[in-house]
């Protein structure tokens, strides 16, 4: 809600920008200068305190557009022009720049005559700004949730992360931002979640994905392996004889499980290939071979290629 003091201050000298800053710029610099002068880089400094409440009014008023446009008007309006407590009950020596007269109405006229009745200046309180924070979370967390603490202000507030949150993802907690500077709701807490990568497991949606080496004997013949599973013990798949390079086998609900639903664990059979083999092993393999129908492996492949 624009102010009678809006004559008074300079927003964008508060903030060190000029008056045609863009958006993006805006918020750059109110950033840098809020983590510069916040309570919590500053403890106990009350002009540190004092300045970052002038920088966080100062970007609540320029953010907003139509704010903004009000206070350049106001701004326009009250230069090089003096307020004074004449017969009039306080107006503008001179008239207002371009020949515009205020009359002896003071403020409440100039703001009905500018934005129609007063409304531009009575539209309650203002809503506070957003804060913005990153946090870095364990793989196992990201998928089964967490809490972390964070500072705000002068306290330690509790924030639940949610059950399968992304790498990437944003999260919003309502009401922890910034303080409205005239009695309207907090702006928003947006937390940039950063998920570490797990040395075994892998997310695939609400899916887990986790590659098994088996022996080549096993996925030949056929074998029940045990198969590690995120937080939890592992559990016993069949690998049925025949078993190709690549099969995924999936176990049901050991997956991301969130309200909205569960996925399941993926586990993708790779054959693993002895890169030692003794004679003796080489010889029954080799003997292993002469037994094997005389069939090339690769003719149906070279066949849809087109070269046979």
């Amino acid at each position: 809600m624009a102010s009678q003091d809006w004559f008074d201050k300079d927003f964008y000298k508060v903030l060190g920008v000029a008056k045609d800053v863009s958006e993006a710029e805006l918020k750059k610099v109110y950033r840098k200068l809020s983590r510069q002068y916040h309570p919590d880089t500053n403890p106990g400094d009350a002009k540190a305190e004092a300045k970052f409440k002038e920088i966080s009014e100062a970007y609540s008023v320029l953010s907003d557009k139509k704010q903004r446009e009000e206070y350049d008007q106001v701004r326009a309006m009250g230069n090089g022009a003096r307020f004074t407590g004449g017969p009039g009950g306080g107006g503008f020596p001179g008239g207002f720049p371009g020949g515009a007269n205020m009359g002896g109405g003071g403020f409440e006229d100039v703001f009905a005559n500018l934005f129609g009745g007063g409304g531009g200046f009575n539209r309650g309180p203002q809503r506070g700004s957003d804060l913005s924070m990153s946090s870095t979370l364990d793989f196992i967390d990201g998928v089964k949730g967490t809490q972390i603490k964070v500072r705000l202000g002068s306290g330690e507030t509790t924030i639940k992360i949610p059950a399968g949150v992304q790498d990437g993802q944003k999260i919003k907690i309502a009401g922890k931002g910034q303080a409205s500077p005239n009695g309207g709701p907090a702006g928003d807490l947006i937390i940039a979640v950063t998920i570490k990568p797990h040395p075994v497991f892998s997310r695939d949606g609400n899916n887990i994905r986790v590659t098994v080496p088996v022996t080549f004997a096993e996925a030949a013949l056929g074998a029940t392996i045990q198969v590690p599973t995120l937080g939890g013990e592992p559990v016993k798949l069949k690998v049925a004889p025949g078993t190709p390079n690549g099969r995924v086998l999936r176990v049901k609900g050991r997956g991301v499980v969130t309200t909205k639903g569960e996925g399941d664990l993926l586990a993708t059979v790779e054959i693993a290939v002895p890169s030692h083999l003794s004679d003796k092993a080489k010889k029954a393999l080799e003997a292993f071979e002469e037994l094997l129908p005389d069939e090339d492996p690769r003719e149906e492949l070279l066949n849809k290629a087109g070269l046979l």
